[in-house]
């Protein structure tokens, strides 16, 4: 009992937090988006006809398709990118806590500085990145003054802030038990099996776990970037869903239209959540749950 109590005195705070600053907005929301809002007058109740006008709406449409994109190449490359990570630096070697230490780094940088951090280094006529691109004689594109490669910038964007994943699974690293290996190279496995047979399949539950988390971080983290460095340009590239709903919102006050995609989008997440938690789903995992 004097567990729970002290567990309970932890979570409080947190859960007092996300309660008053997540859960009760959300409601709130949930409420409007049944209803056309100006934030002046009184809201004039609608129910589903503001969904109707939100899927009928081709601004919509744009940006979920964006955020779809987004999200279909950020998460999986992500992870790669925390998983490569976690196998260069695990265990102990000769600068070894620099490396996880720099790697860590743009985590932790304010979303805010991050965006404008980029936007200096793919600046077409004096970033560093297409400076560097000249130098080796390769073409130097206007990242994100193009169409083409602008929604691909913010996604190489987020592959350096990959620094928390790779935490995770330099943690299920540690998990393994050093005596399958030795047994593995016992049986003449390579590096290949062993990475193959043992440390897959023990990784599997932490990868699960920031595949689902990054889905969701994923699905929102798109809203600095966008409305700092490219506004939704050009010719909507960049337009995602969350920077669509602030639009939507504070720029023409729309509210109850802004709360029903804010509705869409988190039903959207929910559903990609149990897509890829039944195509991950392993009897193993299972087995362990139970």
């Amino acid at each position: 009992m004097r567990d729970r109590a002290v567990l309970a005195a932890f979570l409080l705070p947190a859960v007092a937090g996300m309660t008053l600053l997540v859960l009760l907005p959300a409601l709130v929301a949930l409420a409007f988006s049944f209803s056309a809002w100006d934030g002046l007058s009184a809201p004039d109740w609608r129910g589903l006809a503001t969904f109707r006008d939100v899927l009928a709406d081709p601004y919509f449409r744009i940006a979920a398709r964006n955020s779809l994109v987004f999200v279909l190449l950020a998460v999986p490359l992500r992870l790669l990118g925390a998983l490569v990570l976690a196998l260069l630096y695990r265990g102990r070697h000769t600068g070894g806590d620099a490396c996880r230490t720099a790697a860590f780094l743009p985590t932790v940088v304010p979303d805010a500085a991050y965006a404008l951090t980029w936007l200096f280094l793919l600046n077409p006529l004096h970033g560093p990145v297409n400076i560097a691109l000249r130098a080796l004689g390769l073409p130097a594109p206007a990242w994100l003054a193009h169409g083409d490669t602008a929604l691909l910038s913010i996604v190489i964007m987020s592959l350096f802030q990959v620094g928390e994943g790779m935490v995770v699974l330099l943690a299920g690293l540690a998990t393994i038990p050093t005596d399958q290996y030795r047994a593995a190279a016992i049986d003449g496995a390579g590096r290949w099996q062993s990475f193959r047979w043992i440390t897959l399949p023990m990784l599997a539950p932490w990868l699960v776990l920031l595949s689902l988390r990054d889905l969701i971080l994923s699905a929102q983290s798109t809203f600095v970037p966008a409305y700092l460095m490219t506004g939704g340009g050009p010719y909507y590239a960049t337009l995602f869903v969350p920077l669509h709903m602030y639009q939507e919102a504070f720029g023409s006050f729309r509210f109850g239209h802004a709360a029903a995609v804010m509705v869409l989008l988190l039903m959207a997440v929910a559903i990609l959540l149990v897509f890829l938690a039944k195509a991950v789903r392993r009897p193993a995992l299972e087995d362990d749950a139970a």
